[in-house]
């Protein structure tokens, strides 16, 4: 029923006691009564200072709903006279909440970008809990947290006397570019380093600099997904290359493509090394400006059977190969740090695309992480979890061999954080992931992660992040569940 102008206050109802101010109460209940059709439209309201009086509140509370009401299109002000509702409430606001409905209802347009994107199951797919054997992460529980939190504090300290500085912090880039030289054989100056929040920004990033729509990328199958993601959302032809005992196979007869990703370090996800054979073939298939190299070491500092075999990087003597590293696997996840190291002529373009996009890593840990290098720690760090990730590796490996070794055949990885189990006699891996995550142990499918129709089924296991008594408990689970 309309509201007639004398019971209009009685239709209100102001708590002062409320967390909602006053104001907003006043403009909520006068638009509900706009809305609902109770005050029609073409109806002069109180007022303001009618108003205030009858609700007992200053005349600026009323004034200032009424302003309110005014700039949402509900009432029309003007000097000297009453407000009046503009607002056929009982129709038109009942069409528009109509129109809205279908816009909600109708399916959004997106750009070809995100279209590719939604094509893909990664990483959407795998949000498994943390627990053992989830692949893919060393172990947090091992990290110096006190120390860190020292560098970190040290460095919101001297935050007020730093300069502005560049995106890529000069000090980390110069820390880095000595550690990759010592430890991984990559030839780069610091300036060839862009810092950046994740490895796969690393790859957002190239994908972006260089990828036209229609562009052929090779990447390893089965392989990383996240990488066959950021080329196909720039709209790429990505072609699954298969595998052989030395790694990334190059198959004769095709053309060189626009751009190769590869892990020759620990092959992801099975852990093979490339052999210096292959990666001289493949460096000889590149040219600079034609065919590019992403070489991706998610995991190249532990090594366990032997020192570990340099970087594809520090073999090319050309400017094709960028060198993509991540700080997530060796310290914690939760740092939220990448690398990549650029060919010199690249360096100043994929400079500028990292500002436009906004891949820019917290300066405040850029510099934590410096003097954490430059005192020592990373070092000490690796040193320690290397032996730890060792001997978990061994115990694994020899849990599955005595506990399900009639089920699975595991491939003994000369360094990373984790392996594959090969599922024997015909079994399907995304069954027994399915029944194993029912029984508590997190596991991935190996067929899950080929681009065309898989070959092998296994699983991927993580030994890293496990201490030997989860490990050697999450096997006799496994055990029971085949």
């Amino acid at each position: 029923m309309p509201v007639s102008e004398a019971v209009l206050s009685a239709q209100i109802e102001l708590k002062r006691s409320s967390g909602e101010g006053l104001v907003a109460q006043l403009t909520s209940q006068l638009r509900a009564l706009i809305a609902s059709g109770r005050l029609g439209k073409g109806r002069a309201l109180p007022s303001s200072r009618q108003l205030a009086s009858d609700l007992g509140v200053s005349r600026n509370t009323v004034t200032y709903a009424f302003e309110q009401l005014a700039a949402e299109g509900y009432l029309a002000m003007s000097h000297g006279r009453r407000p009046v509702v503009m607002v056929d409430g009982g129709k038109g606001i009942e069409e528009i909440g109509v129109a809205a409905s279908r816009l909600r209802s109708g399916k959004p347009r997106l750009s070809p970008w995100a279209s590719k994107l939604k094509q893909s199951d990664w990483p959407m797919s795998y949000q498994a809990p943390l627990k053992p054997l989830r692949p893919g992460h060393g172990d947090f529980r091992e990290f110096p947290n006190e120390i860190w939190a020292r560098c970190l504090r040290r460095s919101a300290m001297h935050a007020a006397r730093r300069e502005l500085g560049p995106v890529n912090r000069t000090r980390l880039c110069e820390a880095l570019a000595h550690y990759l030289a010592t430890s991984r054989g990559v030839r780069a100056t610091a300036d060839q380093i862009l810092i950046l929040p994740s490895a796969q920004a690393a790859l957002t990033l190239i994908a972006a600099s260089l990828i036209t729509p229609g562009d052929e990328v090779w990447v390893e199958d089965p392989g990383y997904p996240g990488a066959a993601a950021a080329f196909r959302a720039s709209g790429a032809r990505v072609t699954g290359v298969k595998l052989d005992e030395q790694g990334m196979q190059r198959v004769p007869g095709m053309a060189a493509p626009k751009l190769v990703f590869m892990t020759p370090s620990h092959q992801h996800p099975t852990g093979r090394l490339m052999s210096l054979a292959r990666r001289t073939q493949f460096l000889a298939l590149s040219r600079p400006g034609k065919t590019w190299i992403v070489e991706d070491d998610y995991d190249g500092e532990f090594h366990y059977d032997s020192r570990p075999v340099p970087a594809l990087q520090g073999l090319d003597a050309h400017g094709r190969v960028f060198y993509v590293g991540t700080f997530s696997k060796a310290m914690t996840s939760d740092i939220r740090l990448g690398y990549l190291v650029v060919p010199l002529a690249l360096i100043g373009t994929l400079e500028i695309a990292q500002r436009h996009i906004g891949l820019i890593a917290s300066s405040h840990v850029q510099e934590a992480l410096a003097e954490f290098i430059a005192d020592g720690y990373f070092l000490a760090h690796l040193r320690r979890v290397r032996r730890l990730y060792h001997a978990r590796r061994d115990h694994l490996v020899e849990g599955l061999e005595r506990h399900l070794g009639e089920v699975l055949t595991a491939e003994v990885p000369s360094g990373g954080i984790q392996l594959v189990a090969r599922l024997k006699r015909g079994r399907t891996d995304h069954v027994a992931v399915k029944r194993l995550g029912e029984a508590g142990v997190v596991t991935r499918a190996l067929s899950s992660l080929a681009l065309g129709r898989p070959r092998d089924h296994g699983l991927l296991l993580g030994f890293a992040a496990w201490r030997e008594n989860e490990i050697g408990a999450a096997v006799r689970t496994m055990a029971s569940c085949f």
